[in-house]
């Protein structure tokens, strides 16, 4: 364990000191403790400034498309691959499902840009066939729909492993009892299946809530050029852009606090609301 607790340790808890220069003007030559004093300085101007709250928009409105239309996606192809009853073919759709988890952004970005692309392949076909092509890649208006796809094709597959540990600790007993009372598929979900990985789900909703504004710093960055930062700037990479490019480190580091702050705050509500539905949540 120690390994694990030594990063956990150094790049987790210990790196929340430097959350100090977000009540700074830091100067990287005056160090951490020398910068001067600025108060609630910073958190004035990011709260007075247009394109922080675009980007809190962006983050915001991504972050409720993932959760509506990528979120069930791994728990449906769970109860799918759990369904079928042949272990070999089991096998080779959860290979096929999980590989794309394991290719990089670049990768995955520059194969849609193949795909949907102004030559990509959609259309290429379109030209071929004397039709109009279509701008996708390069459509702000079709930006976030099209990252949640991204997301949806790269990570929908490594998502259901956790449901299918669920899964496969349901008692089939249950199944054939409810088969014997006459349930048909749809009740044997609702009332068996469903109440017994309902645990899983509410725990994995609580800790996507808290990561909810996290969208995905290196697949934004990516295609930031392609659509202009009015439709693709999100939080975390307003803060890079502020910081590590413009230098204006206690800036960015209060955009950044203010993030984990909100995130730490939907934990603690979504945890609540768990408990007085009768589950366990993340913490008693």
């Amino acid at each position: 364990m120690l390994p694990g607790l030594a990063y956990f340790l150094l790049f987790h808890y210990g790196a929340l000191v430097g959350n100090v220069i977000a009540f700074k003007e830091y100067v990287p030559f005056d160090g951490l403790w020398g910068s001067p004093w600025t108060g609630l300085g910073n958190f004035r101007r990011m709260f007075e400034d247009t394109a922080f709250w675009d980007a809190v928009f962006n983050t915001v409105w991504i972050a409720v498309l993932q959760l509506v239309f990528y979120f069930p996606v791994p728990l449906g192809l769970a109860l799918l691959l759990h369904s079928l009853t042949r272990s070999s073919v089991r096998r080779f759709v959860q290979s096929v499902a999980y590989l794309p988890h394991f290719i990089s952004w670049v990768i995955v970005v520059a194969l849609f840009q193949q795909l949907l692309g102004d030559t990509g392949l959609l259309n290429s076909g379109l030209d071929g066939m004397g039709l109009h092509s279509v701008d996708i890649i390069g459509n702000p208006d079709a930006f976030k729909p099209l990252v949640v796809a991204q997301v949806i094709w790269k990570d929908a597959g490594w998502g259901t492993i956790i449901f299918l540990a669920a899964l496969a600790q349901v008692d089939e007993q249950q199944y054939e009892a409810a088969a014997i009372d006459g349930a048909g598929p749809w009740r044997r979900f609702w009332h068996v299946t469903l109440p017994a990985i309902r645990p899983v789900i509410v725990l994995l909703l609580i800790m996507r809530l808290g990561d909810i504004l996290s969208v995905g710093f290196e697949q934004m960055l990516l295609q930031r050029d392609a659509v202009g930062p009015e439709a693709s700037e999100i939080i975390d990479t307003f803060v890079y852009y502020q910081g590590i490019v413009g230098g204006d480190y206690g800036f960015a580091a209060a955009a950044g606090l203010f993030k984990g702050v909100i995130g730490a705050l939907l934990v603690y509500a979504a945890n609540k609301v768990a408990h007085r539905l009768g589950e366990q949540g993340v913490y008693k």
